[in-house]
């Protein structure tokens, strides 16, 4: 998942002060980088910033906007999906709304240029690597405060790390990925600003990974100590904004429920133009929380949203429109998610002695000809005309089409063959009867839940047609959109489910990230997930194959050697069928003509440079 970048504001009467006492002095800003190749033009954009730099004033390492001065005032307003966001604790965040705020309110220590994907600093001033690749020496930028005056120290870095992250508390999606062979990464203070990381031997992906949000220790000491139950319940969305002690670009304002965040500048942030003028210059940030798509795009052509992803069904309209309105199209190739068909593999029992999913369904979802039919029947060339208006690619890998990693033998997969499924399916022993209902070889009539999150139309759309091409095999399927976080209870927690689809972000330049997904205990391992508790556990061969080669990835420091090593874990994906991967939509985004400083790249998206942002009407 990529961070937005972050911004700041203090007052006019201090930009008056700074610009009349200062000089601003240039220096570049470092980061030792491990191979990072870039695979086509479309990853690598040409870019009129200047470089990423710093500029130390009266004690304060200040980062340098890259784009051209601005101008105060007015408010950005942009839109989510779905019934807002769950918690404001960033360690805490497992869906996209609440990470979205979160991102605003806390900054990391280091952020990807949104032109290479390089590792570059943002908290941090500076990261220096060792030749062994197994210490990484961070230093802190001085001077930098949270909102309520404090100064962020490598105190409140060790604290993060040694008492948040590897104890488990929150999302432990990051922890179940620092694991290097058994052990995690030591950190050690040097002094006030800067802290020493040390890994049992090269990980590829640990400079990421290293760029995590940092919390204020003298805030978070007491809620860790009340235990990881108080500490998921802190700063849930019942919380007083004005006791939130952060140190992004934002600071939380309002929230309503199921209507809007609104956040507003902080004062106490660390980013100034070439002026002198401090950033962010938009006076506030709105998300109007917006349940459905369609609902989204009534509110853009009412001039309530200034962006808007711009969908395959609507991309003609758009296009029609640009010229004689107020906003302009952009095109950035690719998504870096993916959306796929899962099914449920859990064949266990859960504490209380009870199978998870039917018995009987175990049996269909557990053979390979059942999936792969099922895979042959889905018409992803009419999903990408008649969903996405063209404006789509079909997709069958792991991988997504902008990935640097992508398995290219696998990326043009198969036509819709409904006659091949069928002879799958006949070889294990299924059948058609006259009335054209698929029955096992035990006589059970082939019937089973499709879910997907309601409002979101496209997906919405694909649960049709699936539900169509699978009609053509006898099955019957029973397609349910229901509200996201039930749908994610579901998944993460009860495992009460057959078939879904989802869609899943991703990095197109590191794909450790998905070892969450792959890995046979991660966080996110939808088709098989376990449980505390869970009785006769077992790991697939394929499994425990996977397992693997996300280690053997991780470790691996040379890109071709790395290529080699997850174009495996594709081709297992691809051949074993625990997802069935639809499309890979363009992404397409409207964005009003009055946001200027707009630098819109396929890694970083539109809003990667929000501090830097302004209104021009």
């Amino acid at each position: 998942m990529k961070k937005i970048k972050k911004i700041i504001f203090i007052s006019v009467v201090l930009i008056f002060i700074l610009c009349s006492c200062f000089r601003i002095d240039r220096e570049e800003t470092s980061v030792k980088k491990i191979d990072l190749p870039q695979k086509n033009e479309q990853q690598k954009v040409k870019s009129d910033y200047k470089p990423y730099a710093n500029t130390y004033i009266n004690g304060i390492d200040y980062r340098l906007s890259r784009s051209n001065p601005g101008k105060y005032g007015g408010q950005i307003v942009v839109s989510a999906i779905g019934e807002g966001p769950k918690t404001f604790n960033p360690w805490e965040s497992k869906d996209t709304t609440s990470s979205m705020v979160a991102d605003l309110m806390y900054d990391s220590l280091f952020t990807s240029d949104p032109d290479t994907g390089e590792v570059i600093p943002l908290l941090a001033k500076e990261m220096i690597v060792s030749k062994d690749l197994k210490t990484f020496t961070v230093k802190l930028r001085h001077g930098v405060k949270w909102t309520d005056g404090k100064e962020i120290t490598a105190d409140d870095v060790i604290f993060t790390w040694n008492e948040i992250i590897l104890p488990g508390f929150g999302n432990t999606s990051l922890r179940d990925s620092l694991l290097i062979e058994g052990e995690y990464p030591t950190i050690e203070k040097k002094d006030k600003y800067t802290v020493e990381f040390k890994i049992k031997k090269p990980f590829a992906p640990f400079q990421r990974l290293i760029g995590i949000q940092v919390a204020p220790e003298h805030i978070f000491k007491s809620v860790v100590q009340k235990g990881k139950r108080y500490f998921n319940s802190f700063m849930n969305t019942t919380v007083n904004p004005k006791t939130i002690v952060s140190s992004g670009a934002f600071i939380l304002e309002e929230y309503v429920p199921a209507q809007r965040v609104v956040l507003k500048r902080n004062p106490n942030y660390y980013a100034i133009d070439d002026n002198k003028n401090l950033l962010p210059y938009i006076d506030k940030y709105v998300i109007l929380i917006v349940g459905d798509l369609n609902n989204e795009m009534l509110k853009f052509e009412a001039g309530e949203l200034d962006f808007i992803s711009v969908g395959g069904k609507d991309l003609s309209r758009f296009k029609a429109k640009e010229k004689k309105s107020d906003f302009k199209l952009y095109n950035l190739g690719s998504v870096t998610s993916t959306m796929f068909l899962a099914f449920n593999l859990n064949t266990r029992k859960n504490k209380h002695g009870k199978y998870y999913v039917n018995p009987i369904k175990q049996k269909w979802f557990n053979d390979l000809n059942f999936r792969t039919a099922i895979d042959y029947a889905i018409d992803r060339t009419a999903m990408v005309n008649n969903v996405a208006n063209g404006a789509a690619k079909p997709l069958f890998t792991a991988e997504s089409l902008s990935s640097i990693y992508l398995n290219e033998n696998l990326a043009s997969g198969h036509e819709q063959n409904i006659e091949y499924s069928k002879e799958l399916l006949s070889q294990s022993g299924f059948y058609i009867d006259k009335e054209g209902i698929l029955h096992d070889k035990d006589n059970n009539p082939v019937e089973f839940d499709l879910y997907t999150n309601a409002g979101q139309t496209e997906r919405e759309t694909c649960g049709v047609m699936v539900k169509e091409d699978l009609r053509q095999l006898g099955i019957k399927v029973n397609f349910k959109p229901i509200e996201f976080n039930s749908l994610v209870s579901k998944i993460t927690t009860t495992s009460d489910w057959d078939m879904v689809i989802m869609v899943l972000t991703g990095s197109p330049i590191e794909p450790h990230g998905g070892k969450n997904v792959w890995y046979s205990k991660g966080h996110l391992h939808l088709f098989n997930m376990r449980f505390a508790g869970d009785k006769n556990d077992t790991v697939l061969p394929w499994e425990k194959e996977l397992d693997e080669i996300m280690e053997q990835g991780a470790l691996e420091l040379d890109y071709n050697k790395r290529k080699a090593i997850y174009d495996k874990y594709q081709q297992i994906v691809y051949d074993k069928r625990p997802f069935i991967y639809l499309y890979s939509p363009l992404s397409i985004t409207a964005v009003r003509n009055r946001i200027k400083n707009l630098h819109p790249t396929p890694l970083g998206g539109v809003l990667h440079n929000l501090d830097e942002l302004y209104i021009d009407e």
